[in-house]
């Protein structure tokens, strides 16, 4: 899935067998917090949506006013302004800019790896075999509720990634915080925050055609509405070592949204798609998981980024580095644009959690690889819902 167009999604055009040792760890510390930049304040209310109330200063810090950055100023991707603005997630809500031929039209995230990026002292299973992606059944919202897409804005246009609803252990039942991967909301090492992040539950929940969606209507591509983010969060370890090429940072390619609704109204994310995830911190090995199910938007061919796909698969384990932490790998088809989608499989108590997200996978797209949940995940997670507790 190479590109020359396209930024950071990680993609591993890896097709020998490879190597790693399984360092997957734990934590019962739920105070742990990663070292992430920090973002921009945020208001939650029920009525109107307010934009935090340092986000003028920040803007100002910059050089931006307000009314300027709706009207076209965070198009300015300068590359000194970029890294200037990476210690801050600014994204202020610019109703209508998310029209339906610019959700269609946005490009997936690509990045590709090589065998010379595999460390080879671990230990690795074989490549999985391929395992054919296959189209949810639709309306998408009564099969995978919790499901979407991201879309944001980076130097290179348009992007797509995947994601999901998890619960929000701050407000049981209430949850506005969606899991994807790092490298849909940060560039990684020497890049910043992305612009207009936003998430759509159950895009094109009908499942209909890209000729269908031709002259489709905001609420046909988006019927659970548009919720941008007010707030990201991703590791430290992706910020600091995350690449557009080379498969850097996979293995902490995890991030926390939390989102707000682009109109006014009184319903949770959680209330309104209907359910949430809870995140598995604790997944077990392996060897011990029966079946991992990948879900998510593949954009790159032979898919076109417009339905809901899913594979399922016994995982195995991937390494790229043998001095950081395993990956889960799974054989799959599904192809960029699908990534930052959840994997989920049945916890101790029988019942889906999400175990990982989509984070890299072959050029020939034969099989997908994602982080193992461990305390730097956890870490994220927690600190998000605890931003956000009293609000």
């Amino acid at each position: 899935m190479p590109s020359t167009r396209r930024p950071a999604l990680a993609v591993a055009a890896v097709t020998a067998v490879l190597a790693l040792t399984a360092t997957a760890c734990d934590s019962s510390d739920d105070t742990t917090e990663s070292k992430a930049p920090s973002s921009s304040e945020s208001q939650q209310g029920t009525g109107d949506i307010k934009l935090p109330d340092n986000l003028d200063d920040k803007l100002k810090n910059l050089g931006v006013d307000l009314d300027d950055w709706k009207n076209g100023a965070w198009n300015k991707w300068n590359k000194d302004d970029w890294l200037r603005e990476a210690g801050d997630f600014i994204n202020p809500i610019i109703k209508g800019l998310w029209k339906p031929d610019r959700m269609r039209d946005a490009q997936e995230p690509d990045q590709p790896v090589d065998d010379g990026d595999i460390d080879d002292q671990g230990v690795t299973d074989p490549d999985p075999k391929p395992v054919t992606a296959k189209e949810v059944g639709h309306p998408y919202s009564s099969n995978v509720p919790y499901a979407g897409k991201v879309f944001f804005d980076s130097p290179e246009g348009s992007m797509v990634c995947s994601a999901t609803v998890v619960k929000d252990p701050a407000h049981p039942g209430k949850s506005n915080i969606v899991w994807t991967a790092g490298h849909c909301v940060h560039a990684g090492k020497g890049g910043g925050w992305y612009k207009n992040l936003m998430f759509v539950p159950s895009y094109n929940d009908a499942g209909k055609s890209a000729a269908e969606l031709k002259n489709a209507t905001k609420e046909e591509l988006a019927p659970k509405g548009v919720w941008w983010a007010d707030w990201a969060q991703t590791s430290s370890q992706w910020i600091d070592n995350g690449a557009a090429t080379g498969g850097k940072g996979a293995p902490y390619d995890f991030a926390v949204i939390h989102v707000k609704p682009e109109n006014s109204g009184g319903k949770s994310l959680e209330e309104t798609v209907g359910g949430a995830l809870p995140v598995d911190f604790k997944a077990p090995a392996v060897k011990s998981i029966k079946e991992i199910t990948a879900t998510g938007y593949p954009a790159a061919p032979p898919f076109d980024g417009q339905k809901m796909n899913q594979c399922a698969d016994k995982p195995g384990r991937l390494s790229l580095e043998a001095k950081q932490p395993t990956m889960y790998r799974v054989g799959c088809t599904m192809t960029a644009g699908s990534s930052g989608g959840g994997w989920v499989a049945n916890g101790a108590d029988g019942k889906p959690a999400l175990v990982s997200n989509t984070s890299i996978g072959p050029s020939n797209a034969t099989w997908l690889a994602g982080p193992h949940l461990g305390p730097e995940a956890k870490g994220v997670y927690n600190a998000v819902s605890k931003k956000f507790a009293s609000q």
